[in-house]
């Protein structure tokens, strides 16, 4: 929002050296100012000039050139205005000079004769509407002084930020009136002397609303017998002002008093209107228009349209129609003054993608009380300033206006949140300031009632918020809350939580954070099962994009995108994870369950290339130690890994997948991800995954940890090497010696797996390593065989196993 403080003076005296405190105090109250800038510094480079010979041009008998004076030197300029003469004073623009058309000059060539400068008019410069000759000067004018210096020309432009919740602020008077309550004096408000009465109008035009919900009040007046012309400068100087460009006399009034009291308005050619009446409805399934920018769009059926008797004439508090705008030949209008609701315009201005100044204020909400006021406003400018034949009467259709509610405020409570000490009085003058009527009661409550511009006051809170910025928040006494000494242990899944990623980057993996909203196809991508649960995803009312259109079900899809876009980028190796929820759908109306979950994922090379190792690829069993390590870090012992069924792997390959069991409680899984899967996500090489249930790590966990005194005695180990069938996971071989419950039995592993032809068809070889220790004393060798040979022969018997021959 651009406000002039020329404009301003109109409405409340402004001194113009005070305009850096004005503008620290509008953004003190919540209305940023962004910039502050003078519109007349585009006459930084135009001088005071003074003719000092004039000779004819030898190649164009209306030119002439003008040697002139600028102060430090002389200059050659063509010129070809009538009114020159020597020693004459006269604006001259040097080469760079912006012109406000946006034009620039340059020092140029004018029929081979060299131009280093123009003399120019009223016009040409933005100071008036004289442009038939070179603008005259007061002899008295100093040569080289800087022309906006020698007609001391200043007036400082805003730039407001404006949050959406203050339309009323989107007009001159809507900031005169934020000026004057923080300077605490009074607002003058333009005169306005129409008479309402008469009903010579009723006569000649008509209104019907078909659509009230989505227009409640719609207003109109006429005036004939116009003369479409240039506005009077001032007119044009206030819209350029703030960065309009004046067109003409009816339509810069209607500009003019959109950017006073922030009520759009529109002028319709009555004559171009059909049956001469207006009808407001919402657009007809594959009806077409036109707009003033002589763009066609395709209008849906619940955009507001102001019609005439057969055709729509303009996108209601949008844009006008190419079919009813104003010309040269326009004599008589209809001025339109109307109160659309917000959201439709919204809605209609977001789908056409059409932004306009009145759909601007339209969408955040007008003063509905204001209508009349614009109107009569509007109609009285154009009586004025063009000898108009003004038509007796108002045309003012609505459906209901909805009165502002009063409020009631309490004292106490205002200061015990804002940390104050304000007595009734106090607030009471800081809400008039705003033109809030106030009455007190006797209860150390105040009833306050907004006025209608203020279509964002609805509760004690607003008024609260109010009070705050009038009194300036500057002035807000800094208090500290009372925190208890004690400290608060913190939650213990967010130690989880953080102990987990702490793990997870120390074994190499970096942490991602994908948004929590998937593509609804990536249940199919992910080749979940009908009947899986992750199927029920929760749909986003108003996605941003398809890519985020429902809640997400599994951390797998981020993760996967995630490692596409890397590889995207030539960078082929890598070892992600991220902690998050995922979102399961329940019954209609009921919240979702939530699940937090941490899933990892490696793909490329098992470590970095170096001159001291050979590149390999990462595999299952990588994954799987990265596992295991993370969950002995968190002292959950006694895991399993067993082959799941493959009519369970659905993302992940049959064969190359384990459920990860605590004994016998399921808690994620490890394995490769399904081909078809890399397929869908457009991934070229292998990648292999795990997922875990973070509340189940959490149940596991165990509550106290336990020490033990490190070992006096030498520990001896042995090792088993033995033959069985190709289908038993060599995990149950570990679980039947942890089961023989021998105390001797300090630690056991798998260290080799063999097949090959030196070994029977449908047969492999296992090869564990069993450490043996005792805390009272050095073992012997024969006692340590004597365990190592009935664990053998245990594991023969049981597996059907043989030795190795």
């Amino acid at each position: 929002m651009k406000v002039s403080l020329s404009w301003l003076n109109d409405y409340i005296p402004i001194d113009k050296k005070s305009y850096s405190s004005i503008a620290d105090s509008l953004t003190m109250v919540g209305l940023e100012v962004d910039s502050v800038t003078n519109r007349y510094d585009y006459l930084d480079s135009v001088v005071v000039g003074r003719i000092l010979n004039i000779k004819a041009h030898p190649n164009a008998e209306k030119l002439k050139l003008c040697d002139v004076d600028i102060g430090s030197r002389a200059i050659r300029v063509v010129c070809g205005a009538p009114n020159i003469y020597e020693d004459m004073v006269a604006p001259v623009a040097l080469q760079g000079t912006r012109f406000p058309d946006g034009s620039v000059l340059e020092k140029g060539m004018i029929r081979n004769e060299l131009s280093e400068g123009m003399l120019c008019s009223e016009t040409e410069l933005g100071l008036g509407t004289a442009g038939s000759g070179v603008m005259i000067l007061d002899q008295k004018q100093l040569t080289g002084n800087k022309l906006a210096k020698a007609l001391e020309l200043s007036d400082m432009v805003f730039e407001i930020d404006l949050t959406p919740n203050r339309p009323d602020c989107l007009s001159i008077i809507g900031i005169a009136r934020e000026i004057a309550a923080f300077r605490q004096t009074t607002i003058k408000y333009p005169e306005i002397s129409l008479s309402d009465a008469g009903d010579k109008i009723s006569d000649l035009t008509s209104i019907t609303i078909k659509a009230p919900d989505l227009c409640p009040r719609y207003s109109a007046r006429l005036v004939f017998d116009i003369n479409i012309a240039p506005s009077p400068f001032w007119l044009q100087d206030r819209l350029m002002s703030v960065g309009l460009r004046p067109i003409n006399n009816i339509v810069d009034i209607t500009n003019f008093v959109l950017m006073e009291t922030g009520q759009p308005l529109h002028a319709f050619d009555f004559d171009r209107l059909s049956d001469h009446r207006i009808v407001v409805r919402q657009a007809k399934k594959g009806e077409t228009f036109i707009t003033l920018d002589k763009k066609k769009h395709l209008l849906a059926p619940d955009m507001l349209m102001i019609c005439d008797g057969e055709k729509p004439v303009a996108l209601a508090g949008i844009m006008g129609g190419h079919n009813s705008e104003v010309t040269e030949s326009t004599n008589r209008v209809l001025i339109e003054s109307a109160y659309f609701t917000p959201v439709g315009i919204r809605k209609t201005s977001k789908k056409l993608g059409i932004s306009s100044e009145s759909s601007h204020r339209f969408e955040r909400g007008v003063d509905p009380e204001g209508i009349i006021t614009a109107l009569n406003r509007a109609a009285q400018l154009m009586s004025e300033l063009d000898g108009s034949s003004l038509i007796e009467g108002i045309i003012d259709k609505y459906s209901k206006i909805n009165h502002a509610e009063p409020i009631t405020l309490n004292v106490g409570h205002t200061n015990r949140l804002l940390g104050t000490g304000y007595d009734q009085d106090k607030i009471e003058n800081l809400l008039k300031s705003i033109e809030f009527n106030v009455e007190k009661t006797g209860n150390d409550e105040l009833v306050v009632v907004p006025p209608s511009f203020r279509v964002d006051i609805a509760r004690p809170v607003d008024l609260i918020e109010e009070i705050a910025r009038l009194s300036g928040y500057n002035n807000i006494p800094t208090t500290y809350p009372l925190i208890p000494a004690e400290a608060r242990h913190p939650e213990e899944q967010l130690r989880l939580r953080n102990r987990l990623k702490k793990v997870m980057t120390g074994f190499g993996f970096t942490e991602t954070i994908n948004y929590s909203f998937i593509n609804r196809l990536s249940c199919d991508s992910l080749r979940l099962e009908s009947a899986d649960q992750r199927r029920n995803t929760i749909n986003i009312l108003n996605p941003l994009t398809e890519d985020q259109a429902v809640m997400r079900t599994s951390l797998i899809p981020g993760l996967l995108e995630t490692i596409h876009y890397n590889i995207a980028q030539r960078i082929k190796s890598l070892r992600l994870f991220e902690v998050g929820k995922i979102y399961i759908g329940r019954e209609k109306d009921n919240l979702p369950e939530e699940i937090e979950m941490l899933a990892g994922i490696w793909t490329g090379s098992r470590t970095n290339v170096s001159w001291c190792s050979k590149e390999s690829g990462c595999d299952f069993f990588d994954i799987k130690g990265v596992v295991e390590g993370l969950l002995n870090r968190v002292k959950i012992d006694r895991i399993k890994f067993t082959c799941m069924p493959d009519n369970s792997c659905t993302y992940t390959r049959p064969g190359h997948t384990a459920q990860i069991l605590q004994e016998k409680k399921l808690i994620g899984l490890a394995g490769e991800i399904h081909p078809q899967v890399l397929h869908n996500f457009d991934l070229k090489q292998a990648a292999f995954i795990f997922e875990l249930d973070l509340k189940a790590i959490s149940d596991l966990m165990p509550g106290t940890i336990r020490s033990k005194p490190i070992p006096k005695f030498p520990s001896i180990s042995r090792d088993i090497t033995i033959i069985i069938d190709k289908d038993f996971e060599s995990s149950e071989l570990l679980e039947t010696i942890r089961k023989s419950v021998e105390e001797l039995i300090e630690n056991l592993y798998l260290f080799d797996v063999f097949e090959g032809d030196t070994i029977p068809q449908n047969k492999k070889s296992i090869s564990l390593r069993i450490t043996y220790r005792s805390k009272h004393k050095t073992l012997e060798d024969d006692e340590v065989n004597y365990i190592h040979k009935n664990i053998t022969d245990r594991l023969l018997k049981e597996f059907d196993a043989s030795l190795p021959t």
